[in-house]
């Protein structure tokens, strides 16, 4: 196994050949402190991950983990798993985050915190306009002109809103402003949940030089709420899809914005080729459209992710610094609004298809995501097969779900234990031992790998099942379910909310979110990692 120092993987982090920075400890755990450019994987959901975030096998790849500290030895698991996965030059920091945080380097919490704290730098770079809360209150009362646009993807927007928005996400708002504006005067108002998008969306439409007047909603929806309003809820509207002369304004912008970044294009062909070169140099092939137009139609072997959402959280698509990107869409406008962002952000390898996807043979269906090393190694049981067991032997029967404690929480099998896949080698030691033990999950998915981890135990039960479909399945079948987590086996570090995710969130833990957001482009500097672009505005 080969290690690296502290020292070492901050230079390497500088460089300007591909490299992919991995924390494989839980999400709670990573929330509280991580290096800048690492992407969160944990260790129990590597498999389902992997191969989206790291496509060639063969890249410099570096695991961060805990340190001496940690019991389960994370990182030298997963450097072991990556190893088996077919990955061939993966090293484990030294020490880990401890050793990290001994040498002076910067530690960042949250998550996003790349894509955050470049939407901070963003604001301050460009000095994005932005109103208040009140100041939006004020201009409503007083029958002002307007125009609010949820910035956020279909189902946040729909979750919760401000009052009057209408839905525009992320790379859709150049694309379709003006199906939504009626004149020139009117303020074009971009709001998210907290600032990041509202910042990004805002200064897109300064970027491509719209008429209006335009601002960001400060603090977004959590601001709103701050201020004593009130929000809307299970909202539908949304801004039209272009078409005659919007649609060839909103191709005008985009024409200013690849000018003005340079965002370059390529044709099929040299598409094709960077495909064949794929096992020498990373390759992104990403549809920036919406979930369901790329379903209805989409180049076989790209992904979807929305532009906003790719720039919001890149880490959690991206993981290969210096790889190449290359955005899909039907108009070129999406695609090269959202790469005008990531030129930005610092990766100088982004390319938008030349005429998208028009012309292309074109498949269907939803995104699927890629599951490294799923053989069906354990036989499975149906729900209700599983349900006569119990009743017939009960007492010789345990229930184990590693899937979401969130969910678990909420519905689970009645008795059943809850564990992390990750952990389960040692945490199941506080599971009585049975007859039987049957895993699942939600899906089932990572039930099936964690049931192939436990087949290692000499002391495990004589037989071991994989729920079939998973908890959903039993939900389906109509089954009882329990509430509650009355049997945990592991401590419940696989979930962190974000407060605006979180219904529960104090007001003060929303201030706190802004705060930390604020901070961020300090920290950034002090870092010294990131590679942040200021395009002067052309004269």
């Amino acid at each position: 196994m080969q290690f690296i120092s502290p020292q070492q993987l901050r230079k390497i982090l500088k460089d300007d050949l591909e490299y992919a920075l991995l924390d494989v400890r839980e999400r709670k755990l990573f929330s509280r402190e991580h290096l800048l450019k690492s992407s969160c994987v944990p260790l129990s959901c590597l498999e389902l991950m992997i191969r989206e975030l790291i496509p060639r096998c063969s890249v410099r790849t570096f695991i961060v983990g805990e340190g001496a500290s940690d019991k389960y030895h994370l990182d030298e698991r997963a450097a072991r798993r990556l190893a088996e996965l077919g990955y061939s030059d993966v090293s484990v920091l030294e020490g880990g985050i401890t050793a990290w945080r001994e040498a002076g380097f910067e530690l960042f919490s949250g998550v996003g915190a790349y894509s955050k704290a470049f939407g901070e730098w963003v604001a301050e770079k460009y000095h994005t306009p932005h109103i208040s809360s009140e100041e939006l209150q004020e201009l409503v009362a007083k029958k002002g002109k307007y125009v609010i646009l949820d910035c956020r993807p279909n189902p946040e927007y729909n979750r919760m809103t401000i009052p009057r928005s209408i839905n525009a996400p992320g790379a859709d708002l150049v694309y379709r402003i003006y199906e939504a504006i009626k004149d020139d005067s009117s303020l074009v108002l971009v709001h998210c949940a907290g600032r990041t998008r509202s910042i990004i969306g805002a200064q897109s439409l300064v970027n491509v030089g719209l008429h209006n007047p335009v601002a960001a909603l400060e603090n977004g929806t959590m601001g709103w709420q701050l201020a004593g309003y009130q929000l809307e809820y299970g909202q539908t509207r949304e801004v039209s899809i272009p078409f005659g002369v919007g649609l060839e304004k909103a191709r005008q912008s985009a024409a200013r914005l690849a000018q003005r970044f340079g965002v370059r294009k390529i044709n099929l062909a040299t598409l094709l080729k960077w495909q064949a070169e794929a096992e020498q140099r990373t390759l992104y092939i990403i549809d920036v459209r919406l979930p369901e137009e790329y379903a209805a139609g989409h180049w076989d072997g790209s992904r979807n992710v929305q532009g906003g959402q790719l720039v919001q959280a890149t880490d959690e698509h991206i993981s290969v610094f210096n790889a190449r990107i290359v955005l899909l869409d039907d108009t070129e406008v999406r695609a090269t609004v959202t790469a005008s962002w990531l030129i930005q952000m610092g990766w100088e390898d982004v390319f938008v298809l030349e005429n998208g996807i028009r012309k292309l043979a074109l498949v269907q269906g939803s995104y699927q995501n890629s599951i490294s090393d799923l053989d069906a190694v354990v036989d499975t049981i149906a729900p209700k097969d599983l349900a006569r067991l119990i009743k017939d032997q009960g007492d010789q029967v345990t229930v184990l779900d590693v899937g979401s404690s969130n969910v678990h929480r909420q519905k689970h099998i009645p008795g059943a234990y809850w564990g992390l896949r990750s952990r389960l080698l040692l945490d199941v030691a506080g599971m009585r031992a049975t007859d039987i033990l049957v895993v699942t999950s939600e899906d089932g998915t990572l039930a099936q790998l964690a049931a192939k981890d436990l087949l290692v135990l000499e002391s495990f039960p004589p037989q071991i099942l994989v729920l079939k479909g998973g908890t959903n399945s039993w939900l389906s079948a109509g089954l009882p379910t329990g509430t509650g987590m009355k049997r945990a086996l592991s401590e419940e570090d696989d979930i962190w909310f974000l407060p605006y995710m979180d219904p529960d969130a104090p007001d003060q833990a929303k201030r706190d979110y802004f705060d930390w957001e604020a901070g961020l482009v300090k920290q950034v500097e002090h870092d010294g990692t990131a590679k942040f672009r200021y395009f002067p505005v052309e004269v």
